[in-house]
């Protein structure tokens, strides 16, 4: 990606509903280049679509965790279909297969504390491949939207 490109995604970032020709001023480039460059965008996969930001609590999620769990046996047929599973549980937000002493990362959000709880007694607990896990309840989640490319780094 240029700067050209950099710029164009900040401002796609900032307020993905902006027309283009908005975003072409604000660039300072002509609105059929702006096009042309988000076109090129999408198709190389750098922008993967464009999402709304909705308030948790206003869906009845008032709480949410951060749930690490294990599984046994560590293959790729059950970290697969574990994943896949999870993903189609409603209060799932985020998968993570992670490197460590846990093997997934799990973001949920529930009605409150009790269906929390169910959640993990009765949708995690009983997942025979379900080791241990450990959960974490999240206070406070700042959600970062605006991201710039980092510098390349030079091999050694």
């Amino acid at each position: 990606m240029d700067e050209l490109d950099s710029a164009i995604v900040a401002q796609l970032q900032q307020d993905a509903r902006q027309s283009n020709r908005d975003i072409a001023r604000k660039v300072g480039i002509a609105p059929s280049t702006c096009l042309e460059r988000i076109r090129l965008l999408r198709e190389r996969g750098v922008i993967r679509g464009y999402h709304a930001d909705i308030d948790l609590a206003s869906l009845n999620r008032g709480v949410q965790a951060l749930v690490s769990a294990q599984v046994r046996p560590l293959s790729r047929l059950v970290i697969d279909s574990f994943q896949r599973s999870l993903t189609e549980l409603p209060e799932v937000m985020s998968v993570f297969v992670t490197a460590g002493s846990d093997d997934f990362l799990i973001h949920v959000s529930a009605q409150d504390i009790d269906h929390l709880h169910s959640f993990l007694v009765d949708r995690l607990a009983v997942r025979k491949e379900v080791v241990g896990f450990r959960s974490s309840i999240i206070y406070r989640n700042l959600h970062k939207t605006n991201l710039a490319a980092l510098p390349a780094t030079n091999p050694r």
